[in-house]
């Protein structure tokens, strides 16, 4: 505790702090004062003079009290103060659409701990680092959903970030159109001047019989919308013909692994963006780090110091310690003539 008021404490005149060279003075001069004044004569034996009284005992503490209320007055001279250093975030952000799959292929561990636990983590990263934008979260399997509205509530984005889980209320597939186009959507209603989507996902579109729109509707709603569509293919599998034929038998599920590449390649260059490839978790957090400098905002930082004035207690205690000193100097130790 006094550990961390000495390190948030500041002096506005920390050269008064010099007036405590006086004090080795101040003492020297009362010794010598006080040996000047005691009376001496010689006797025969000093075995009468050996009992001490309490006053003999205490006789130094109104000394000791007037140098304790000195080295208050020089605290309080110095100005101590209490630092609050502050900082201010202001900016102009872009309004960002975090659309992930939540597929049943998406708790795959071939991305350790799992796809989706990954997928998580990186997003959530990619959230903190952007405090100025606001961002929304939109999910799809075999339907989509909006599982955050845009907002700059960062606590409350992060909460369902962190919530998500594969297979989960949603029915099973793979409807990239319609998780593009939702997020879309809730970006047509707003009036920033950016507007971007990072769509994440392990497959191929993989609809169900309901579906209502489908990649290439929702790619012709996005460019006329005005959109930028950031793509993201995430699986250490293979995801081409040749990759499927070369790769070892056993270890991944082809239908699984396969990744639409063409189509997502198709989505972000068309839209102004660009489609990455994420094979582990570095390479996922690599692609973020990359999305986020392409996409800067212009963020203002402001800086700012409060002080609080904390000389008062010096003043208060140094005044409290000479008046005790001159009530004891004419009462209890109190000279006579």
């Amino acid at each position: 505790m006094l550990y961390d008021w000495i390190k948030n404490m500041d002096f506005a005149y920390p050269f008064v702090l010099g007036l405590f060279a006086m004090l080795p003075v101040l003492i020297w001069w009362y010794i010598k004062k006080h040996n000047r004044q005691q009376a001496t004569f010689k006797v025969s034996s000093a075995n009468a003079f050996t009992v001490s009284s309490w006053k003999n005992r205490f006789l130094h503490i109104p000394f000791l009290l007037r140098l304790a209320a000195l080295c208050c007055l020089i605290l309080a001279l110095a100005r101590p103060q209490k630092r609050n250093d502050k900082q201010q975030t202001t900016g102009e952000g872009i309004d960002i659409v975090l659309c992930m799959d939540v597929s049943g292929s998406m708790g795959s561990r071939d991305i350790l701990p799992s796809r989706m636990e990954v997928a998580k983590e990186m997003a959530e990263e990619f959230v903190r680092n952007r405090p100025v934008d606001r961002i929304g979260l939109v999910i799809f399997s075999g339907e989509s959903f909006t599982q955050c509205p845009i907002t700059t509530d960062r606590n409350t984005l992060i909460t369902q970030i962190r919530s998500l889980e594969s297979r989960k209320f949603l029915a099973d597939g793979t409807v990239i159109g319609e998780g593009l186009a939702t997020a879309v959507d809730r970006l047509s209603k707003t009036d920033a001047k950016s507007r971007i989507i990072i769509l994440l996902t392990d497959g191929k579109e993989d609809p169900p019989e309901t579906r209502l729109i489908d990649p290439l509707t929702a790619l012709e709603i996005a460019r006329s919308q005005g959109v930028k569509v950031y793509t993201i293919g995430m699986s250490a599998g293979p995801t081409s013909v040749v990759e499927l034929a070369n790769h070892p038998k056993g270890k991944e599920n082809p239908e699984t692994d396969y990744l639409d590449e063409a189509l997502l390649n198709k989505i972000a260059n068309e839209t102004g963006g660009k489609y990455f490839r994420a094979r582990d978790k570095e390479g996922l957090r690599t692609i973020y780090s990359q999305i986020d400098k392409m996409e800067k905002s212009k963020i203002e930082i402001t800086s700012y110091t409060q002080y609080e004035e904390k000389f008062i207690p010096f003043v208060l205690t140094a005044l409290s310690l000479l008046f005790l000193e001159i009530l004891l100097r004419f009462s209890l130790f109190r000279k006579f003539p």
